[in-house]
């Protein structure tokens, strides 16, 4: 397990991050979001004991990871910003020089190498030089060294990055079965990476941690969407008296029917009010065509947590 204790990271009088705690389990994947100068790759570079923090700490399986940092960079594999590639070396021998700084056997050193190489698809690339490759290709290199010892804890600083669409989903598909023996916290600016491959999301601002939740509950709304032949004034007429509903917006209309948006008054749960409410406006002669819970997606959370942030700062 990763425990991060109010976390602080300052350069002379500018605060990178500001007391940020949270907890990660083993195998989750968390997703670590924020616009540029949030505290994101500060935050990483910390976790992996390449900075120490100012405050607070961050324990990995129990060993602090400024007092005990060569213990946990055994266990971790680490792709940060710019890449830990050397352009002059072929892929095949910056991977077994690589695998020698980590301290693999020479025996099972090759083995490792190949295993990488095969993971990331490297295989067409691994006799060419680093500084022919493409940014994707490179980018592969960068995540294969991050994978040679096996690590329990990975950490990856926009792994995506550069890959086109097939490299991208096979990067996706890789790093979802790593999280069946490892834990992972990723870094993007890619908003439909953490949708596809997330357990979780971590929202930063400012350095500050602004959201912390599981994406299947950040996508849940408060509000039913249902499509209907009356307006909303007629359709809070029937239900509010039963259902407490009162705040219902229009979305759109036609000739003929209606988008509503009805806000679920706190503590009832939509997929049981759906049924209540549909029963009701059937049984009150409205036609209703759909009506289903919303689902916000990634996008909307995020500027919603930014909004929020923006409304604190200039208060």
């Amino acid at each position: 397990m990763i425990n991060v204790e109010d976390l602080s990271r300052r350069y002379g009088n500018f605060t990178a991050v500001d007391r940020v705690s949270f907890q990660i389990q083993p195998g989750e994947i968390v997703g670590l979001l924020g616009h540029n100068g949030a505290g994101k790759t500060t935050i990483m570079k910390m976790l992996a004991g390449y900075l120490e923090p100012s405050h607070g700490r961050i324990m990995i399986e129990g060993l602090d990871v400024v007092q005990q940092p060569e213990l946990i960079q055994q266990q971790l594999g680490y792709l940060p910003e710019n890449l830990p590639v050397y352009p002059e070396m072929y892929v095949a021998d910056y991977l077994e020089y690589a695998a020698t700084m980590r301290g693999i056997p020479v025996d099972s050193r090759m083995d490792a190498v190949y295993e990488v190489i095969r993971q990331t698809q490297l295989q067409d690339k691994a006799l060419q030089s680093i500084a022919t490759l493409s940014r994707g290709y490179k980018q592969r290199v960068g995540v294969a060294q991050a994978l040679l010892h096996r690590p329990r804890f990975l950490i990856l600083d926009e792994p995506t990055n550069g890959l086109d669409p097939g490299q991208t989903q096979h990067m996706r598909t890789l790093i979802q079965n790593l999280a069946k023996t490892a834990t992972v916290i990723l870094s993007t600016h890619i908003m439909q990476e953490v949708d596809a491959i997330c357990d979780r999301v971590l929202i930063l601002r400012n350095g500050r941690l602004v959201v912390d939740n599981k994406l299947d509950e950040l996508r849940q709304s408060n509000r039913l969407l249902v499509s209907c032949d009356h307006d909303a004034a007629a359709v809070r007429r029937i239900l509010e008296p039963s259902t407490g509903i009162t705040q219902i917006e229009t979305l759109g209309s036609n000739n003929k029917y209606h988008d509503l948006a009805l806000v679920i008054p706190e503590g009832q749960e939509a997929n049981q009010l759906s049924a209540s409410i549909t029963t009701q406006l059937v049984g009150a002669g409205v036609s209703v065509s759909a009506i289903h819970a919303e689902k916000r997606d990634l996008e909307a959370v995020f500027r919603e947590a930014n909004a929020s942030e923006e409304v604190i700062d200039a208060a």
